[in-house]
């Protein structure tokens, strides 16, 4: 159908991305954005670690597994094209005990049924080669692991769709979804558009804007704060590139590892601790109704009866130096608190099951002419370009 307004409600990444396939893709198609704060990228994508994941870690045949390594190459294509920085510094994933190393060995047959390019298994000796001052007695290499400007990415995309004749509306909260004959109306407290269709790709809140669309109620988000910290400058060149643990398969989150960044700047972490408020981006940042509504929720609970022993040591990490810096050292000894500065925050916004399951994979819904993305998390950066040309095919399949 030609002539047709989109909206995408979100200037996240993924919701750019998708807005920018659409406006590219299928010329005749209006595309809108909406978004809530004064500029793009301003969550999930703006607090982002800026690694591009070769897609090692996803169960084959998984939605993150397909879109990953797809999102890679298009992402490198794109950044190429745009002279926006993509530097292929390799990661390593090292094991330091020796019960770590069936789990490696999982890790790398893994990698290989998802066609992760060049990555091998190396020795202790091969892990001082390519990383000096690193610890480990095992690892997997893969030298096609990148790092980016995520945030630099976003605004490009906007530029893409703006150029594309559609418009992104800033200061823009969404209060409302009504589904009308022919349509979708989407309303602020101060405006309102109608679409004919609408993506919802709202990160941190795209359980609350689903409800709105009448989606159902799972999963829900539950906030994640991964808390940084940074090698201090003089430091920085203990480590070349990107050097992660062995994750353990229990959780969706990767460890504390260490991570150069475009700039220049190395970060130590995530740990991952439950945030109280969906943007708590900051410990003193406490949201009551994002409390309740969790409290609420029987998954929480469950969630906590089965995790609470490593909740407490990820808060331990939260407030001293010297237990989030212990791990740390495993990977790269010698690197201790004197070594380091606070760094940022991010938030995950991970979506979590009624009986208490961390969701893993992505998951968009479809209600009529409303598409909901209800969970995006890492990689969901990397693949990017992948989920929108996933998400426009199911959009326009009716088409």
């Amino acid at each position: 159908m030609a002539d047709e307004t989109v909206g995408v409600v979100g200037a996240g990444i993924v919701g750019l991305a998708t807005a920018r396939e659409i406006a590219l893709r299928r010329p005749g198609t209006q595309v809108v954005v909406l978004e809530k704060e004064p500029e793009v990228s301003r969550h999930q994508t703006g607090h982002n670690s800026g690694v591009v994941h070769a897609g090692i870690y996803y169960p084959p045949g998984s939605l993150k597994a397909d879109l990953c390594v797809r999102g890679v190459s298009l992402l490198r294509e794109y950044c190429r094209d745009r002279q926006l920085p993509y530097d292929e510094i390799g990661k390593l994933v090292v094991a330091v005990r020796e019960d770590e190393l069936g789990r490696m060995e999982n890790l790398y047959q893994r990698a290989r049924n998802n066609h992760v390019p060049e990555l091998r298994r190396i020795s202790r000796a091969e892990i001082r080669e390519l990383e000096p001052h690193a610890g480990g007695i095992a690892a997997l290499h893969s030298p096609r692991t990148a790092i980016t400007d995520y945030p630099a990415i976003a605004r490009a995309f906007a530029k893409d769709v703006v150029e594309a004749g559609g418009e992104v509306r800033l200061g823009f909260p969404v209060t409302s979804i009504t589904t009308v004959p022919g349509g979708v109306e989407v309303a602020s407290a101060a405006d309102r558009v109608r679409v004919d269709r609408l993506i919802l790709c709202a990160g941190l809140q795209s359980d609350s804007v689903a409800r709105l669309a009448e989606d159902g109620p799972e999963p829900r988000i539950v906030p994640f704060r991964g808390e940084y910290m940074l090698l201090r400058p003089d430091r920085a060149h203990l480590v070349r590139g990107l050097v992660y643990p062995v994750p353990d398969p229990r959780y969706p989150f990767l460890g504390v590892h260490f991570t150069p960044r475009v700039d220049g700047s190395v970060e130590v972490g995530p740990n991952a601790v439950l945030a109280l408020a969906k943007e708590g981006y900051r410990r003193s940042r406490v949201s009551p109704r994002d409390l309740l509504a969790l409290a609420a929720y029987p998954g929480a609970w469950r969630m906590a009866a089965q995790h609470w022993r490593t909740g407490i040591k990820e808060y331990r990490g939260s407030f001293s130096r010297a237990a989030f810096m212990k791990d740390a050292g495993l990977y790269v000894p010698g690197v201790g608190v004197r070594d380091v500065v606070r760094g940022g925050a991010g938030v995950r916004a991970q979506a979590l099951d009624r009986d208490g399951t961390l969701v893993d994979d992505f998951r968009i819904h479809r209600v009529g002419r409303i598409t909901a993305v209800r969970n995006a998390p890492s990689p969901a950066a990397t693949a990017s370009m992948a989920i929108a040309e996933h998400i426009t095919a199911a959009v326009f399949d009716d088409a």
